[in-house]
């Protein structure tokens, strides 16, 4: 049986990659979640008018991936003590959230915001927040799979927060 989980750590260009290369994993949609307007579109949720942040949703089987794993792998993708954006993508639609489907996931991201809360490895507190999903909405087409429609744009758009990943997470990747 297939589940989901959703996570946002600023742009979603980003968070795909990751993810996609894990085994277990079925699909990765890139799109807007926990705001206020029907639908929103890249625009309307760029101009911070909606209440959306970027994510990315993720199919998973739970068999052969677990829901821990996958926070394991999103913690390593985010800067978990910058609550106003992530890298060089500011703004409430950038910021990073655990976005729970049930108990059991809010239970697991908890236990594991603890876990590196008490690990020492940031100097700053973790403000990555731990929320119940609600609706979330595809973005656009050409936002799906951008790392591989167009790689150059997304290293790019990757740099920044490829370097503070390195510095940071290095021993753990």
């Amino acid at each position: 049986m297939r589940e989901k989980a959703i996570f946002a750590g600023g742009c979603f260009w980003c968070m795909i990659q990751p993810f996609d290369q894990q085994p277990g994993i079925h699909a990765i949609v890139s799109g807007y979640t926990g705001g206020h307007v029907p639908n929103p579109t890249y625009e309307q949720v760029k101009s911070h008018s909606t209440g959306h942040t970027e994510a990315v949703e993720i199919e998973f089987d739970p068999a052969i991936i677990s829901y821990e794993a996958l926070v394991e792998i999103y913690w390593q993708q985010t800067d978990p003590t910058d609550a106003l954006g992530q890298f060089e993508d500011r703004g409430d639609n950038y910021r990073p959230v655990i976005f729970y489907q049930n108990e059991q996931q809010k239970k697991i991201a908890e236990k594991s915001k603890a876990a590196l809360e008490n690990s020492g490895r940031f100097k700053e507190a973790i403000v990555t927040t731990i929320e119940p999903a609600v609706t979330f909405y595809p973005a656009e087409e050409y936002h799906q799979d951008f790392y591989k429609k167009d790689p150059e744009r997304y290293e790019d758009a990757h740099q920044v927060r490829g370097e503070f990943l390195k510095e940071n997470w290095e021993s753990t990747l």
